[in-house]
């Protein structure tokens, strides 16, 4: 077949170029951010595959797309194929989502349980027992040989009820007898019970001395037992009371527990059959914060002890709590540290008693009663909002989340947790990490037994297979209950790298953008085998990176430059790496060693002060103690999984929060953190998108856009036509197009594909209408400065200071060739980590701030890493302290201080494997960063 041919593509900044891919190879597009690399393999290749596929539909099916999608601006496309991208903007935020559940593997594992669990009795341990009728009847007279008996079946086990209706279906049926709460009574007419208690109903099927004689009948009421109790019947001894249970299902034969039979949404948390009770298959539970609910138990409940409810309020709530205190014969003036335990835990969690309330100006005179179920309930009510997300925001301060109780975190109920195979049930196996998980599977059908082994060997085919690609992209550190939504953009893409792999398919044409962010460089040869295995299928990889390696491996290479924005949109280079490390273009002079990022000459010491976390343990974490030197680059470095995100992330970053501005999310677990009061600011520059809609841009989330409206409010234009400020605003009515209401789209919902975007009909994408758009500043509409690169917005504004000021900011990060009032949506992880940079670096600092960055190389070519060093070396020389999370082994060489955890990944990391200067690093014999840092160092 042809290889892929794209002759003269021209969107977004694309210059009319034509280009080649060969087929069936791994190629590679690089280049400056904002050169074209996605506009050429996102927003043209993928795209017109997308469309070609969507034209193959019936136009019955294509009208329900609201007229298909739009060509992109191309003049030819040939040999292209089926077209699958693998993008970072994909991640399933659902809590319910796991990396077990998204691979399938975890389906497997619920059928294989299903299937070849071992059922034991959660109230005895002992293994279920299912039997045939014709065994129960041989079990019946072994056992009750010669011995007066009743046959019983249950219909009610432990439910409340009157049962009213039940006894007059059981009289009309002809039974005479029931047994309820262990008694045995006469079926009457009208007969009910107290609807309020739980009860236990069985109906007597047959009254009989056991013996082979009688076996006839036996079988029989055996039969007609099994029936009225689905499966399950009772033997009583009328001598001695001694009970038996018989089932055709699994059952406890010493507690008559019986199980339902096995199928695999039984063993699924997001099924209401399987999933734990108390916490619905999460895992965690919300239950209120006794320190946040009670800040100071010197005063009383009367004088605001209790925070949500504050001083002594005519409501509802303190008037239950009277008649609490009344009760317990307490003083609701009195402090709280004096009161009796039973009720403070009354007061925060309810009693099953009604109070007795003295309500005479509502209800006349006496008392009435009302049930009382704790503040818990009662919390988003006294927020005072109207609406119920700022009052569960605002209830969510006294709450915190813990482990549920009933399952342990393992998100499945009790029965589900009791089928085993091989000593484990299903939960332990999905909080095993995949190495551990891939260790155990070895040799399992050894540790069978026969009938298992038949049954089980299929499945077991299926998910070692699966397993073996996720280990094969270096994701052996993850277990199959990790979060979904926890995972990085790069985890998240290479579990979907595995499952395409898994697929087997050939003759497809994939799009990878990225595959190695998060990855440590040990890990990287292993994704490139794995690119390569794809590709050796019979598919066609095309890949949007910067890294080396992957470039130095692939089949093609193709160069997008020569600089971003309108400056690039070409392609500078297409050929094989060996033809590319000749070229004279800024990507090959990095690849040659033509051009480096110099190795500082001298490591910074910073202040000579020092902020250091204590007995960190959160994840994997082992207790470990760090030290952090203010007034240094930081950065933190180790294999993926060892944990340097919960160090960083989700323990100094929450925990200097709630010091500093007194945040609601909780730390991980540590002992604490000393020199907090050393730094006076913290702010967390992560790769989270600037905004959740397409709204959202780089103008306002740095509040450009406000100086820029305000700019044109003040024209005598508008002043003459009594324009204010939201005359210019896309967000509110009155200047904003009312056709896409300020959007310049339409969007079409194309239902089991992408939602695509169309240019509104009438603004034509300009998001005004005409009267707004009427009022210029130098001859431009607001439109038309939303419409500018950052580069074009300096030169428009260079006398506009500022403006300027803030505009100079992005462009020194490397953000020139953005447009003002692009999507947030469209925008990459490094590009919205880099806006929030600008954004920080236009306030004011302290020079007593700690920054904390994410890998943020991320979607960074060479050129603009040197760029990124020289910034966050700029605020370090202000007396700033940064601490970088990083794996690229530029900023890693260039930073003042190391700090590696590790040494592997999962329950192999977690310690602190070095801490010091990048040249001690190098020499340090457990660091898996070592030997390639070395390599680094040596080479400059």
């Amino acid at each position: 077949m042809q290889d892929i041919e794209i002759r003269g593509a021209r969107v977004h900044n694309l210059k009319n170029i034509d280009a080649h891919i060969p087929r069936y190879s791994l190629s590679v597009l690089t280049g400056l951010s904002g050169s074209g690399k996605s506009s050429l393999a996102f927003d043209t290749i993928f795209a017109e595959g997308q469309r070609r596929y969507i034209d193959t539909f019936s136009a019955y099916a294509r009208g329900f797309l609201g007229g298909g999608m739009e060509r992109p601006d191309v003049d030819d496309i040939q040999g292209l194929g089926p077209v699958i991208s693998i993008d970072q903007k994909t991640t399933n935020r659902n809590p319910r989502s796991t990396v077990g559940t998204v691979t399938e593997i975890y389906d497997f594992f619920r059928l294989l349980y299903a299937r070849a669990g071992e059922a034991v009795s959660y109230l005895s341990g002992k293994p279920m027992v299912r039997y045939t009728e014709a065994q129960i009847l041989d079990l019946i007279i072994a056992r009750y040989q010669g011995r007066r008996v009743l046959l019983l079946a249950p219909v009610v086990k432990q439910r409340k009820g009157h049962y009213k209706e039940l006894f007059e279906h059981l009289r009309k049926k002809g039974y005479l007898s029931v047994r309820v709460d262990g008694e045995l009574r006469e079926i009457t007419y009208g007969m009910k019970l107290d609807r309020y208690k739980l009860h236990s109903v069985e109906v007597q099927t047959d009254k009989l001395v056991v013996d082979e004689e009688h076996r006839s009948r036996l079988a029989s009421s055996v039969n007609l037992a099994m029936r009225e109790g689905d499966g399950v019947m009772m033997v009583m001894d009328i001598g001695t009371g001694e009970m038996s249970y018989y089932s055709r299902k699994l059952m406890c034969p010493d507690t008559g527990l019986a199980y339902s039979e096995p199928a695999p949404h039984n063993f699924s948390f997001n099924s209401p059959n399987g999933y734990c009770p108390h916490c619905r298959g999460l895992g965690e539970v919300k239950i209120l914060d006794r320190e946040a609910m009670i800040p100071d138990p010197s005063l009383s409940v009367y004088k605001g002890g209790i925070a949500p409810l504050g001083k002594h309020r005519g409501i509802l709530v303190f008037r239950l709590l009277e008649g609490l205190f009344a009760r317990h014969e307490a003083d609701i003036k009195a402090p709280i540290r004096d009161l009796p335990e039973g009720l403070i835990e009354e007061i925060l969690y309810g009693t099953t008693d009604g109070i007795a309330i003295d309500h005479k100006e509502f209800y006349g005179t006496g008392t009435f009663s009302v049930n009382y179920n704790g503040l818990a309930e009662y919390l988003p009510e006294l927020s005072g909002e109207e609406f119920d997300y700022n009052a569960n925001k605002w209830a969510m301060q006294f709450m915190k989340t813990e482990v549920c109780p009933e399952c342990e975190g393992l998100r499945l109920n009790k029965e589900a947790l009791h089928y085993y195979i091989d000593g484990k049930n299903i939960g332990e196996l999905g909080g095993l990490e995949l190495t551990t998980l891939s260790t155990w599977l070895e040799g399992i059908e050894q540790r069978l037994s026969g009938a298992q082994r038949t049954i089980a060997t299929e499945v077991l085919k299926e998910i070692r297979k699966r397993i073996s690609f996720l280990l094969d992209v270096g994701l052996g550190y993850l277990s199959m209950n990790r979060s979904a939504a926890t995972l990085s953009g790069g985890e998240s893409q290479r579990i979907r790298l595995a499952t395409q792999i898994g697929t087997q398919l050939v003759e497809v044409l994939y799009i990878l953008d990225e595959p190695s962010i998060g990855l440590h460089q040990r890990d990287n040869m292993r994704l490139i085998d794995s690119l390569k295995q794809l590709r050796d299928l019979g598919n066609t990889v095309i890949v949007v990176e910067h890294d080396k390696d992957m470039m130095l491996q692939a089949d093609h290479v193709i160069d997008m430059g020569p600089k971003a924005g309108r400056l690039g949109g070409e392609v500078v280079f297409q050929g094989t790496p060996k033809a590319m490390m000749t070229a004279r273009t800024i990507t090959a002079q990095y690849i040659s060693g033509d051009m480096s990022i110099e190795v500082p000459t001298v490591r910074r010491q910073g202040s000579g002060e020092v902020l250091r976390i204590r007995g960190a343990r959160g994840n994997n974490l082992r207790g470990i103690d760090v030290e952090l030197p203010l007034g240094t680059l930081i950065c933190v470095t180790g294999v993926s999984g060892s944990g340097k995100s919960t160090l960083i992330n989700q323990t100094l970053y929450p925990a200097l929060s709630q010091r500093l501005y007194r945040s609601m999310e909780e730390p991980m677990p540590h002992d604490g953190i000393d020199g907090i009061e050393l730094i006076d600011k913290v702010v967390s520059v992560d790769q989270a998108p600037i905004g959740r809609t397409p709204r959202s841009n780089p103008a306002t989330y740095t509040g450009l856009f406000t100086d820029i409206r305000n700019l044109f409010v003040n024209l005598p234009e508008s002043k003459m036509r009594g324009y204010k400020p939201g005359r210019f605003s896309f967000n509110v009515s009155g200047g904003r197009c009312d056709t896409c209401r300020g959007n310049g789209y339409k969007s079409i919902e194309m239902n089991f594909l992408p939602d695509v975007l169309v240019p509104c009909e009438v603004c034509h994408g300009k998001r005004y209408n005409r009267e707004t758009l009427e009022v210029r500043f130098k001859g431009k509409s607001i439109a038309d400065v939303l419409d500018m690169t950052i580069n074009m917005a300096v030169e428009f504004f260079e006398h506009v200071p500022h403006i300027l000021k803030k505009l100079l900011v992005l462009q020194e990060v490397g953000l020139g060739y953005i447009k003002l009032g692009q999507s947030s949506t469209t925008l990459s992880g490094g590009e919205s980590q880099r806006i929030k940079l600008a954004a920080e670096l236009s306030k004011r600092d302290t020079g007593r701030t700690m920054y904390i960055l994410d890998e943020p190389t991320t979607g960074l070519h060479f050129e603009d890493i040197r760029v990124l060093i020289g910034i966050l070396n700029r605020l370090v020389e202000r007396g700033n302290t940064i601490v970088v999370i990083e794996h690229n082994l530029d900023v890693v060489k260039c930073a003042d201080y190391l700090i590696e955890i590790g040494p592997e990944g999962g329950r192999e990391g977690g310690q602190l494997v070095y801490s010091g200067t990048p040249e001690g690093l190098a020499e340090c014999k457990h660091s898996q960063t070592a030997p390639f840092l070395k390599a680094e160092l040596s080479a400059k």
